[in-house]
């Protein structure tokens, strides 16, 4: 079941109001920014506020304006997902929200004004219980910032370590994935099949390799995200990442009509940005 309205974003966010115990409302900021909230937490994905030069759509608030926030999930270090204006302000936010992200990259939020006792670096598989929610970090495979392009867990230039991740949240009982940006990859539907995850939130803006010689990594595309939700069974789905620079779109009219010809088992929402969507099991 899901219901959608729309006011102010940052003014309903904050306000909370009518969001049932069994339900997680969630608003789309564009890109792939999430507000995830129950009557007790607020979670923000990959914040993108920062309204650059370049950005089709500008975001539904500023970091000045941000709701008081719990927690703040960074999946990788590109601009659109780690987005240091933002950070730089929701650092010193009033409501001190705690910060998790990538244990490669935790020098670059720390720079950036987040306070060590604020901070925690994470990798695949080390679950996070906060309250009556919990995280699980998996990994993504995603491009490399730097030509030629290849796709890596980003291992090689981490010591090791997983530069790139997703996220698995549960709240009220009901599981979201976060995949941040990534392709599909051998073993990930595995991983992903016994988890039970109610939604996840996929990019489907895809690569070439004409974008990739600008140096544009990319992400599964419109087939590959709806195929990757069916095989893992995921119950319902919605698809972003592909609206926010001109030279890196997808297409949601495909996505929806690939799932209604292949999939049709599987549910899809297009929420709009900054309106609230009410998702309940």
């Amino acid at each position: 079941m899901v219901v959608i309205q729309s006011i102010d974003t940052a003014r309903q966010i904050q306000e909370s109001t009518q969001i049932p115990s069994e339900a997680v409302a969630i608003w789309w900021l564009g890109q792939a920014s999430f507000v995830l909230k129950t009557t007790s937490t607020t979670i923000l994905i990959d914040p993108f506020l920062n309204p650059m030069e370049g950005r089709v759509i500008p975001p539904p608030f500023t970091a000045e304006q941000c709701p008081p926030i719990d927690l703040i999930l960074y999946t990788h270090e590109h601009i659109d997902h780690l987005d240091i204006p933002t950070l730089e302000t929701l650092a010193r936010h009033r409501s001190q929200p705690r910060v998790i992200a990538p244990s490669p990259i935790m020098d670059q939020l720390l720079k950036a004004g987040v306070q060590p006792e604020q901070l925690q670096g994470v990798q695949p598989d080390e679950e996070i219980i906060t309250g009556t929610n919990k995280i699980l970090p998996v990994p993504a495979l995603h491009g490399l910032s730097f030509p030629p392009v290849t796709y890596s867990f980003g291992q090689e230039i981490s010591d090791g370590q997983y530069r790139y991740l997703g996220y698995i949240v549960e709240m009220n009982g009901i599981r979201i994935y976060h995949p941040g940006d990534t392709l599909v990859f051998a073993g990930l539907v595995e991983k992903l099949q016994p988890l039970n995850i109610d939604l996840a939130l996929l990019p489907i803006n895809g690569r070439s390799y004409f974008r990739e010689q600008q140096n544009l990594v990319g992400n599964m595309d419109e087939r590959e995200a709806a195929d990757l939700a069916a095989a893992a069974g995921f119950k319902a789905v919605i698809p972003t990442h592909y609206e926010m620079f001109a030279g890196n779109t997808g297409r949601p009219g495909f996505f929806v009509d690939y799932i209604r010809a292949h999939h049709p088992e599987l549910t899809c929402y297009l929420p709009s940005h900054g309106r609230r969507l009410i998702y309940m099991k």
